[in-house]
């Protein structure tokens, strides 16, 4: 850089100067401004001329100060030892000069070049998998080619293929080493023969050892990472740790790979699940908040899990459609519905009050929630309709105790619960108009009486339920799980994730040991890949629980 020739005292002083002259000028036109009989005429173009000097008083000022911090400020350089080429940063002035622009243009296009060197230079590597660990202990599997078998003199063995896959069981790691053993023929076949068999043949490799394609993960590992995760709602990189501790290296982008390779393996038993969940005549609807990072916004979003859940055969499914909560998400989902479907009091259900076929329900857990909220602002009327309602529950406790048939507590119900609903509904019409509509009292006794005939109903079914808590008790996994791993990476992810929670919360419904159904349905689910005629409703929880008791 050019030093300035300047003295900076004197070009200090100079600054100064310019500042107090034009201050000068300021305080002259404010004042004939003041002084003039037609100010309204002149005050527009002297308030320009002002405005225009203050703003180069302004920039002279941030000169000034800045000029200051290098005359007398402290500066950094000072305790640098002084370098013999005469490098420092100093500045002749705020505009580039010619040669320090074509100093600058030329290492642009020198730094310009490094960088298109090393892009050619970098060359994608492909990954390469690294052998398992020989500390791993190893339990050796032996297969032979079934030609072989009618005449074992007429093969010569050559080298066998070894496969091994990582497997898990409590505390520890293991290697199953599938050794497939390969022979050749001794002679060269005719040209009959040859048409019947191979000059070499190896032993196939079973599914049930290898679930994914070319992974070395075993049925054992990948139910083990799934469980914690979407059970025991320990994040991924959480187990990676722990794997760690066991002497397993597992790289996180292979697990990612191994969990959407994993649900991809489960999705047509999960679409299964859904078919048989909706064919029933009686479901719970629930729908609850996941975070899901949105790359546009750079930051997560709530997304919108929804939970359908068969009453009666205990199985359920999780819906993701883009994190969607919006009418025509539900419309799409219940479709092909029939029967009763039991809901809280989200505005988009009530639509299906016109639509044919479908009985809705109402909770009233939902409507106890509100009366409980209202508490502080009207105790009086929150304790009555609490009360009200919990004669309610009161029948139902009786006839759990009594342990009724689905006719005899329906009975119970009309002789008990329904004059208890028809006094409580005059009610709510009485104090409503006495209420404010704003207040929690109010808002209580509205949404009570705005679903009041969907609440009354459960009284006509002996199966039907007092309220919809067995839906909210299938979404606390859920929102257990979205407090320990945070968030979903994307849209995927979370579809991912309700393949994984319907199915494990099936297990959880069913009483199943979540390991043992895991285990033994990714070793098997490739037996169905090409026989139609077996129904992979084989495989749901329900089913493998019913099969193995």
């Amino acid at each position: 850089m050019q030093e300035n020739k300047e003295n900076p005292n004197e070009l200090l002083e100079l600054l100064l100067e310019k500042c107090d002259h034009l201050y000068q000028e300021n305080m002259l036109l404010r004042g004939k401004l003041e002084d003039r009989t037609d100010v309204d005429a002149l005050k527009s173009s002297y308030e320009k001329t002002i405005s225009e000097k203050d703003t180069k008083i302004v920039d002279l000022e941030k000169q000034v100060a800045y000029l200051r911090r290098r005359i007398w400020g402290k500066s950094s350089e000072r305790y640098i030892q002084e370098d013999p080429q005469q490098r420092r940063i100093d500045f002749d002035g705020f505009d580039l000069l010619p040669g320090e622009i074509e100093l600058v243009e030329a290492a642009r296009a020198e730094i310009e070049t490094f960088r298109e060197r090393r892009v050619k230079e970098r060359v994608k590597q492909k990954p390469v998998r690294k052998p398992l660990s020989e500390d791993f202990p190893r339990i050796e599997e032996h297969l032979y080619p079934d030609e072989i078998n009618d005449n074992m003199d007429a093969w010569t063995e050559l080298e066998p293929e070894v496969t091994e896959v990582l497997e898990y069981e409590p505390g520890k790691c293991y290697v199953r080493k599938i050794v497939r053993h390969k022979y050749v023929l001794k002679s060269k076949p005719s040209r009959e023969s040859e048409e019947k068999s191979s000059l070499i043949v190896t032993a196939s490799l079973p599914t049930k050892y290898q679930p994914i394609a070319r992974s070395y993960a075993g049925a054992s590992l990948l139910a083990e990472l799934m469980i914690n995760k979407y059970v025991n709602h320990l994040p991924f990189y959480r187990q990676i740790q722990m794997m760690k501790q066991l002497g397993a290296n597992l790289p996180p982008p292979t697990v990612n790979d191994w969990f959407k390779d994993t649900a991809d393996l489960l999705r047509p038993l999960y679409y299964r699940l859904k078919e048989l969940v909706l064919a029933t005549d009686y479901i719970q609807v629930d729908e609850t908040t996941v975070p899901v990072i949105n790359n546009e916004k750079h930051k997560t979003v709530n997304g919108y899990m929804w939970m359908v859940r068969s009453v009666m055969d205990s199985q359920l499914f999780f819906h993701y459609d883009h994190g969607s909560r919006a009418q025509n998400v539900a419309l799409s989902l219940l479709n092909d519905f029939r029967g009763a479907m039991q809901t809280d009091g989200y505005a988009v259900y009530k639509m299906y009050e016109q639509k044919k076929g479908v009985l809705p329900l109402g909770c009233w857990a939902h409507a106890r929630r509100k009366f409980t909220e209202s508490l502080k602002n009207d105790k009086s009327r929150a304790e009555y309709a609490l009360e009200q309602i919990g004669l309610l529950y009161e029948v139902e406790r009786e006839a759990d105790d009594k342990n009724l048939s689905y006719e005899d507590r329906a009975k119970l119900r009309e002789s008990l619960a329904y004059p208890i609903m028809v006094a409580f509904e005059k009610w709510l019409v009485r104090e409503y108009e006495k209420v404010l509509p704003k207040s929690p009292i109010g808002k209580a006794i509205k949404y009570t009486y705005d679903i009041y005939h969907r609440l009354t109903r459960y009284h006509l079914d002996g199966r039907y339920r007092i309220d919809n808590n067995l839906a909210e008790n299938s979404l606390r996994g859920l929102a257990l799980g979205r407090k320990n791993y945070l968030f979903c990476g994307n849209h995927d992810a979370a579809e991912d994730a309700a393949v994984m929670y319907s199915l494990l919360g099936c297990c959880k419904a069913a009483d199943v040991n979540f390991r043992d159904w895991m285990v033994y349905v990714l070793s098997h689910i490739h037996d169905y890949d090409e026989d139609y005629t077996r129904d992979l409703a084989e495989l749901l929880p329900g089913n493998y629980s019913r099969r193995n008791s």
